[in-house]
């Protein structure tokens, strides 16, 4: 591996890591309805765990309520049953072709038991980008005889300034969230 491989691997794996907490970000519960509430919310469809977004439509058609309509209208219950046994603590309304969901205000406990979580995750996502960075430092010191030490060392402050972008990346979107779930 030369020093330019090292580098666009570390900040591709960077980047995933980030993205991945952004991604995760959106499942986390605001006072608002969002469809990434439930996105990712497994329904066992045919004897298989199906994320409820390959198999319905969902929206918010008001800012406290999320409108769930499954494609085929013979799976309603189990996206009753899937949401029910999720952790979102949100009680499923069906009429027999969609699935309504209430999204109540949320309490300041509950507010900042989310900003903890939300934090914890960032956490995690920053140390996913730190391992990132140790194994591209340990790629590069592999490449001393090769390279030389004065190359070993630029390419460390490379992977080190790539550590920072994505580090404040990630501490960034934690804030805006922490913003967003404790604004009333």
């Amino acid at each position: 591996m030369d020093p330019d491989e090292i580098l666009l691997d570390a900040e591709e794996r960077m980047g995933k890591a980030a993205d991945v907490y952004q991604h995760q970000l959106t499942g986390i519960r605001t006072g608002r309805a969002s469809a990434g509430l439930v996105e990712s919310v497994r329904v066992d469809l045919y004897g298989s765990p199906t994320p409820l977004k390959q198999c319905a439509t969902i929206s918010t058609p008001e800012p406290q309520q999320i409108a769930i309509r499954p494609y085929d209208a013979s799976q309603i219950n189990a996206v009753v049953k899937a949401i029910q046994a999720s952790d979102l603590g949100l009680a499923p309304n069906s009429d027999g072709r969609m699935v309504r969901l209430n999204v109540p205000p949320l309490s300041t406990e509950r507010r900042k038991q989310l900003v903890s979580r939300v934090n914890s995750l960032a956490e995690e996502a920053k140390i996913s980008i730190r391992n990132v960075r140790r194994d591209a430092n340990k790629s590069a010191d592999g490449l001393e005889k090769e390279i030389g030490e004065d190359e070993v060392k630029r390419v460390k402050d490379e992977v080190q300034e790539l550590t920072k972008k994505y580090e404040s990346k990630v501490a960034d979107a934690a804030k805006a969230k922490e913003e967003e779930v404790m604004e009333d």
